[in-house]
């Protein structure tokens, strides 16, 4: 019988690792992954990425996006891929690309962009990381360094869903931090390289990058005063984009195929800008201060001050100031006539109930307990209260990192539940959210004075600043501007 090493090196040898052409060095490249398995993979993945985030809803910004990303695609050095791209109702500032063409760009994105250039700019890098095949090459180079891990795969099935999950893995990794600095800095020369052939000015590159920096370092901010992880696109200059040495040698090159008149296209692009959502998406549901609301549900509650509330996909969090409590509010559809103590003990299967009665101090039917949980402290004892609205149960359950934490937030979860209502008329307004619109401005205009009439809760000012590119001490002048109603 052969020895593993052994095997691996004839396997190797006979080609099974397989070999292709880089499209855009044009050099050849060993490559675990085929086109039609490259294109397979992005087919597969973009459903649950639009069930993750959600698809925004407004056809006519969705088709300027896809004219625009079309435009770059036909210059780009995959023309043959058929190209998509998607704009995602989601609060969160990022762009990504799948393998295949499949191209994500949020709406949070969107509205930090102040021209048509800089979107392209923003399309053109995602573009550069499909053409460049950089998830097939971080695929291959992760799975080589655990070859015989992989050639086991060829004849050990069970080894096959585990190399799907490690391509999970570097995808979703890709999603959130990026590629790396060697290969975002590729996709930056080649998103400037399709600007400069598609008519755009390769310097918007900059400007997006310095815009994106600046949003980076509020965050860091922010998230430093709240105690928590900063979200931040990509992440990947330590300095100022317009500090950066190789990057601006990157633009300098591709300026020189540049159109004698490029295009920015500002007006057009602040256009399809008006009206849309800012913040949370209406469809999950709408926090303003500590409140939230939702529309579709038709619910409304309030959290405790200080605490920070984080709206995912199948659940809201709220965290206390110091991280040492926690409150998880999720849903579940009823379907059987039970009382909310049974379907604690029957849906929650919770064991050992203690300080158990019926919720006070609400119109609404529901019921709380004490009970040991595994949560995200570990098995701690956890306030859980079920309450009943419209043929759902909403469950809350708290928790703390101690038992002074759990005491503290006690009383607060109760608080919490109790608040819990249907939406009156001032709050169906409210659960509309937040949108962007766009108006005209004059030399004696300031951005402290537009954040006087702003919805925005903390810090309208500087999101206003950040978003028209005038962080962080910049004024209107004379022109358009985006603000917040």
């Amino acid at each position: 019988m052969l020895r593993p090493a052994v095997l691996i090196v004839l396997l190797l040898a006979t080609g099974i690792h397989g070999c292709t052409t880089n499209p855009v060095s044009g050099k050849k490249q060993p490559s675990l992954m085929s086109e039609e398995r490259e294109i397979a993979t992005g087919r597969k993945f973009d459903p649950k990425i639009r069930e993750q985030y959600g698809v925004y809803d407004d056809p006519e910004l969705q088709a300027y996006v896809t004219r625009i990303g079309k435009k770059l695609a036909a210059k780009s050095h995959r023309q043959n891929l058929v190209y998509r791209f998607t704009v995602l109702d989601s609060p969160e500032v990022n762009a990504f690309a799948l393998p295949g063409g499949y191209i994500y760009i949020t709406r949070a994105l969107m509205a930090y962009l102040n021209s048509e250039a800089e979107l392209a700019a923003v399309l053109g890098h995602e573009i550069g990381h499909v053409t460049a095949k950089h998830a097939v090459r971080q695929y291959t180079t992760s799975t080589a360094a655990n070859i015989g891990y992989t050639i086991g795969a060829l004849f050990i099935p069970e080894l096959a869903n585990q190399n799907a999950a490690n391509l999970f893995n570097i995808l979703g990794s890709a999603l959130i931090s990026g590629y790396g600095r060697k290969y975002e800095l590729e996709a930056d020369r080649l998103g400037a390289e399709y600007l400069a052939r598609s008519g755009y000015d390769p310097q918007a590159i900059l400007g997006v990058l310095g815009i994106l920096k600046n949003q980076e370092e509020f965050e860091k901010e922010l998230a430093k005063i709240e105690g928590r992880e900063a979200r931040v696109y990509h992440g990947v200059f330590a300095t100022h984009p317009s500090a950066d040495k190789r990057l601006q040698e990157v633009v300098a090159e591709s300026k020189q195929s540049q159109a004698t008149t490029a295009r920015v296209g500002r007006d057009e692009f602040l256009a399809q800008l008006d009206g849309m959502v800012f913040g949370d998406s209406v469809r999950q549901g709408i926090r303003y201060d500590q409140k939230f609301f939702h529309r579709r549900l038709g619910f409304a509650l309030e959290f405790p001050p200080d605490w920070r509330i984080q709206n995912r996909s199948n659940q809201i969090e709220a965290i206390s100031r110091d991280n040492n409590a926690v409150m998880i509010l999720t849903m579940e559809d009823l379907n059987r006539h039970i009382s909310p103590r049974e379907f604690m003990l029957t849906r929650l299967r919770l064991k050992k109930l203690k300080q158990e009665g019926t919720l006070t101090g609400t119109d609404l039917e529901g019921y709380t307990a004490i009970a040991r949980v595994q949560g995200p402290f570990g098995s701690r004892d956890t306030r859980v209260t079920v309450v009943y609205f419209n043929d759902r149960a909403y469950i809350f359950r708290a928790t703390g990192k101690t038992d002074s934490a759990f005491k503290a937030a006690d009383e607060l979860s109760l608080q919490t539940a109790r608040s819990f209502h249907a939406l009156t008329g001032d709050e169906h307004r409210l659960a509309e959210g937040l949108r962007i619109e766009i108006i005209d401005t004059n030399e004696n205009d300031s951005f402290a004075g537009l954040a006087v009439d702003s919805p925005i809760p903390n810090y309208p000012a500087r999101i206003l600043r950040l978003i028209n590119d005038k962080y962080p001490e910049g004024r209107p002048g004379k022109g358009k501007l985006k603000v917040i109603r």
